[in-house]
């Protein structure tokens, strides 16, 4: 080549227009961060979420703004808090309330990508209506697809541990023989199926595993990866419970007291979710090779995400639907090319609201004004940096109104009834477990009125 072809051809890529970021966005189901080898369980097999971590800034102290499936999602998929988008109950669609605003899937549409959902979400009833669009907002999506799976009536050996409780909440396992029944299966194998289609089109693949959520379904070899002798249960003390207020057992309902499992049947049901968490891990991994096969994966933004926490035994508490710890933080984790801190780890306070500005903000597009999110771009340049100070979740059961909110060293949370109000406030420098409630130690006092505070300010901000 000689001089002139050379700058010919130098001048013409830098003519060139950019290539738009792509987004692979998913989101799994019911997934506790507790239960994650890259969040440091020790037993868990989570090698593809693992390596995600490794190639991207891990939030260790990422909160959903609402401890509840529709909720959450009705909340990160709109940008807005759950008093905003009016979703407090597995029910509601967003749109009754806000017919017109542009959620983020949608955002992508609307700037030319290929916004495909494969698999849930938005609220998807799970084992119920698996395979269907019901929910799932036809105008966010240019492809709205629905994965199809066999649930608990999937072929295999199945164990009901709690015949008392319907089965989209009771602990239900089904070592299967065949994976090709699973709507996580199909899920990865049309995420594949896209990205070779669309691997020269701008897209927004949201990509929605269901599990771990029960039923614990999953091919019989990621059961055996967990041998019950190597399993081991939550510890509480003798007196964990005995400075919880009242009308927080009437929240629980059904999902305390370890559901009535003895601890046989305590130990069967983290294997059930730990082998569904490595059986969707796996699908993850099939994705991410053929992202990596294609030629991706150096122009396309990977966020992995759950939609809330979940109990395993700890304060006898089992699914979600809590304000402590464990049922408020989630998994997530930003792999975003072209960031400087990738491979590190952020311990900055984030609420899943700050997901749609981050993904709007790194493709260069304008999301709506009215979002409740901050971009996490800085933090993905520098880890170190603080994000906020404060973060908000909140659960409502019946008449019962919770709001908790975590800062960098308290979780306090506010209970009210029409008849009644309570508090919890634990001191997570001393008490990480949440195990003593301090609200009514006078020692507490300053910090009790400054979280108080916190609470009180406007619930749209």
């Amino acid at each position: 080549m000689n001089r002139r072809h050379f700058l010919t051809g130098a001048l013409a890529a830098a003519a060139a227009p950019k290539r738009p970021m792509n987004v692979l966005f998913v989101v799994s189901d019911d997934l506790t961060s507790t239960a994650l080898g890259c969040y440091g369980h020790p037993l868990v097999q989570s090698p593809h979420i693992d390596s995600l971590s490794r190639n991207g800034v891990r939030f260790e102290r990422a909160y959903c703004q609402y401890a509840l499936c529709a909720p959450s999602r009705a909340s990160f998929l709109t940008g807005l808090r759950p008093d905003v988008t009016r979703v407090l109950t597995n029910g509601p669609d967003f749109r009754e309330f806000h017919p017109n605003h542009v959620t983020m899937p949608q955002l992508f549409k609307n700037n030319g990508y290929q916004s495909i959902r494969e698999g849930k979400m938005f609220h998807m009833g799970v084992p119920g209506t698996v395979g269907t669009a019901q929910w799932q907002d036809a105008a966010s999506w240019t492809h709205n697809g629905s994965p199809q799976g066999k649930e608990h009536n999937s072929a295999g050996e199945t164990r009901n541990l709690t015949p008392h409780i319907a089965p989209g909440v009771g602990m239900r396992t089904v070592r299967t023989p065949d994976a090709s029944e699973q709507a996580d299966f199909d899920a990865a194998n049309r995420a594949i199926a896209h990205l070779e289609k669309h691997r020269n089109d701008p897209f927004f693949l949201g990509l929605g595993f269901v599990r771990p959520h029960v039923p614990f379904v999953a091919p019989g070899e990621f059961f055996d990866r967990y041998p019950l002798s190597k399993i081991r249960l939550a510890r509480n003390p003798a007196d964990d419970l005995n400075d919880i207020p009242a009308l927080v057992a009437r929240t629980l309902g059904a999902t305390a007291g370890n559901m009535k499992m003895n601890e046989d049947q305590q130990m069967e049901a983290l294997r059930g979710y730990y082998a569904a968490i490595s059986f969707m891990d796996a699908q993850l991994g099939r994705v991410l090779a053929a992202l990596d096969g294609l030629g991706l994966r150096d122009n396309t933004l990977v966020v992995f995400q759950g939609d809330h926490g979940w109990h395993l035994g700890e304060h006898t508490f089992w699914q979600k639907r809590s304000l402590m710890e464990e049922s408020a933080k989630v998994p997530l984790i930003v792999s975003a090319p072209g960031t400087k801190g990738r491979g590190q780890v952020s311990r900055s306070l984030v609420e899943l609201v700050d997901v749609y500005p981050t993904l709007a903000d790194l493709c260069g597009l304008t999301p709506p004004s009215n979002l409740a999110g901050q971009s996490l771009r800085p933090v993905l340049d520098n880890p170190k940096r603080t994000h906020r100070n404060a973060a908000r979740t909140q659960l409502n059961a019946g008449k019962t109104e919770g709001r908790a909110v975590r800062t960098a060293d308290f979780r306090y949370i506010h209970w009210r009834t029409p008849e009644e109000t309570a508090e919890e406030l634990y001191d997570h420098r001393k008490d990480p477990h949440e195990f003593t409630n301090v609200a009514g130690d006078p020692r507490y006092a300053k910090e009790l009125a400054r979280h108080r505070a916190l609470i009180a300010e406007p619930r749209g901000a």
